[in-house]
């Protein structure tokens, strides 16, 4: 449904200068608008899809309507939509929605400058959360988890959001432009000193430490997933070096900031530096501190090899999901990779409202 949207108000211009679509562009683009700005968001964000009666609502990371989703799919990408039908129309319905949007993320900024997958609004919950809306983010008692994300353009996306919607209000909105900047200088106080990122943190690195170096190859490989302990690794996976380099630029052009642009240069220095020499001359996902190539989650290899894997981390034919998104371990892994299986794909099922006994799941299956 997000995708729709954005897809349309992405041709507005195009179809905007046709004479023959002009009303008609411009009669759905804002019946779409009112629909998402109104009845979808109670809270001003977005979740990946609705059930048709908007009872209920859900993404990769969350669900429930207590609840938006951060990543790029869910609220940002509607956001982004909105932002685009406003420059395509300077109809102020685009931008007043997107201006709600942003304030939702604001709700969603975490002491550590950046977001995590999902914005809870239970007052209740909201309390069990570093968000500096809720906390005195300087005081000891301030919650420490969840960590900041750059995995899957989660905070860079809502940054980029909350600065765009900011120039387009002339800095004017307090609360948006505190939210932008604390963001972004976060941003750049959780860069290495060797100009590369974690994929996630809730604390700032020693600036003495992770000098600059060459990528190089271990003396040896391990074939044994060492376990879920990547989340500091220099990493690409995800493309989230490039997410955060893009980020910094927009915001050292829309700022006139100087900070964000020598950031994302930074960045460019370590990508240079990460190639790997011969036979190899390309870029790992990820590297540790060594500058070797690491593992991440258990399909995430260093290298391609075959690879030892915990039997509890196998399913029931010995081979590993072949679904990128599967977070190990898993207990439902039974079936063979998609790949292998003969059977027809089953049918798109609309959305609906889980039973009451599933409500509370806080890890919904995907789609299918």
């Amino acid at each position: 449904m997000n995708r729709a949207l954005a897809l349309l108000l992405a041709f507005a211009p195009s179809l905007l200068a046709q004479s023959t679509t002009r009303d008609e562009a411009l009669a759905a683009m804002r019946k779409a608008a009112q629909f998402y700005a109104g009845p979808v968001s109670p809270h001003g964000g977005y979740h990946f899809a609705y059930a048709e009666d908007l009872s209920y609502g859900r993404s990769e990371q969350s669900e429930g309507l207590g609840r938006i989703e951060n990543q790029r799919d869910g609220t940002p990408r509607v956001a982004m939509a909105f932002l685009e039908a406003y420059a395509a129309t300077k109809d102020p319905l685009y931008l007043n929605a997107a201006k709600r949007a942003a304030h939702a993320l604001v709700q969603g900024q975490l002491c550590s400058g950046g977001f995590d997958y999902i914005v809870e609004f239970d007052p209740a919950l909201r309390k069990k959360y570093p968000y500096r809306t809720e906390h005195n983010c300087a005081s000891p008692s301030t919650p420490k988890q969840p960590p900041t994300t750059l995995d899957d353009n989660v905070t860079q996306a809502c940054l980029r959001v909350l600065l765009r919607v900011d120039k387009l209000l002339n800095f004017a909105d307090k609360s948006i432009h505190e939210a932008a900047l604390f963001g972004l200088d976060a941003l750049v106080k959780a860069q290495y000193a060797n100009g590369a990122w974690p994929q996630r943190y809730s604390e700032f690195p020693d600036p003495a430490q992770h000098q600059p170096k060459k990528a190089s190859y271990p003396a040896s490989w391990s074939r044994d997933w060492p376990g879920e302990i990547y989340k500091g690794h220099y990493t690409f996976n995800d493309n989230t070096m490039i997410d955060n380099m893009d980020c910094l630029l927009e915001a050292g052009r829309v700022y006139n900031e100087p900070r964000y642009t020598a950031a994302a240069m930074k960045g460019a220095s370590f990508i240079l530096n990460a190639q790997m020499p011969e036979p190899q001359p390309a870029w790992a996902q990820q590297y540790d501190a060594n500058m070797h190539p690491a593992w991440a989650r258990v399909f995430e290899a260093p290298l391609r090899h075959r690879r030892r894997i915990p039997k509890h981390h196998r399913n029931a034919h010995g081979l590993l999901p072949r679904n990128r998104k599967a977070r190990i371990p898993r207990r439902h892994l039974t079936r063979p990779p998609l790949a292998r299986s003969k059977r027809p794909a089953p049918r798109r099922q609309p959305l609906r409202s889980p039973p009451p006994h599933q409500a509370r799941r806080t890890r919904p299956r995907p789609l299918l």
